[in-house]
């Protein structure tokens, strides 16, 4: 097994990556709509991309962004010609895609993975009770609403330990959360129990069920598609590869951050997380499986 020779190091680059965003200006936030298939539209504001079902059932909602954007999330609903959502699922934990449960969990009924539920009730993560999902699953659920079924699939180890990827098979749409953002490194939160080996093998199962002509939302970024998903995980597979290639090679975290990856993956560290905290986590990921 490989040990992880500069801890300090580890632990101050992925301590550098905070999941929420504490200094928004959320008066300033604008929520735009964005329509994707069939029954689903997607809102973009500040935070996780959110994906909205309307129809004869009402409103599903999958994700919720930020506590303070909830009213403006609210009023995008009503623009569409919804009301308050009956369902909300969330994808994770994360408090840019569950941190308004609480503002909706007067009408809507919050469904999410055993783990999501573990998480947000921690107290050491400060969130009311009235945030925590309220029917919870280990492997999958299937919801039957607006007409179609929609299949919430477990992805265990990858960006966390309780992803669900959402998939809407009658507007043949899928959410992936943060197991997939759009041109940038994922963030496998290892806190959370995340890993570089599983996100992998997550797209491995996913990209083997979905059609080739679905329609795909990322946790992050624009609207996509399976071929550009499985674009994205392969560059995550060969940067993973090229880091644990230099750790049995017997290079130090220090060693693999100084000489960097490739420069076609310049752009991937310009987002959320950059190059050294990329590596850091397939390093410590990886020492640590």
């Amino acid at each position: 097994m490989f040990t992880v020779k500069n801890c300090s190091l580890a632990a101050a680059i992925m301590l550098a990556a905070p999941v929420f965003a504490a200094e928004t200006d959320f008066d300033a936030v604008q929520i735009t709509a964005t329509p994707v298939a069939g029954k689903i539209t997607m809102l973009q504001g500040n935070g996780g991309n959110i994906a909205v079902s309307l129809g004869d059932d009402g409103v599903l909602m999958v994700d919720d962004q930020f506590a303070p954007l909830s009213d403006k999330i609210k009023a995008a609903i009503t623009k569409l010609g919804g009301s308050a959502p009956e369902l909300l699922l969330n994808t994770h934990w994360h408090g840019d895609h569950s941190g308004g449960n609480e503002n909706f969990a007067d009408k809507a009924t919050i469904i999410a993975h055993d783990n999501v539920r573990v998480r947000i009730a921690d107290p050491a993560n400060e969130r009311v009770a009235a945030a925590l999902p309220v029917i919870t699953f280990a492997n999958g659920l299937s919801i039957h609403f607006n007409g179609e079924e929609i299949k919430l699939i477990h992805l265990p180890h990858g960006h966390t330990d309780g992803d669900s990827a959402v998939w809407f098979t009658g507007s043949n749409v899928i959410h992936m959360g943060d197991e997939y953002v759009v041109g940038g490194f994922p963030f496998i939160d290892l806190n959370s129990g995340g890993s570089v080996e599983g996100l992998i093998d997550n797209h491995a199962n996913i990209l083997a069920q979905i059609p080739d002509n679905i329609r795909v939302i990322p946790g992050h970024g624009g609207l996509s598609t399976k071929a550009e998903m499985a674009s994205w995980i392969e560059g995550v597979r060969t940067t993973a590869k090229i880091v644990t290639d230099q750790m049995i090679a017997g290079k130090t975290l220090a060693a693999i951050i100084e000489q960097g990856l490739p420069e076609q993956y310049a752009s991937w560290g310009m987002g959320f997380i950059n190059e050294a905290a990329y590596i850091t986590a397939v390093y410590t990921s990886s020492a640590n499986p």
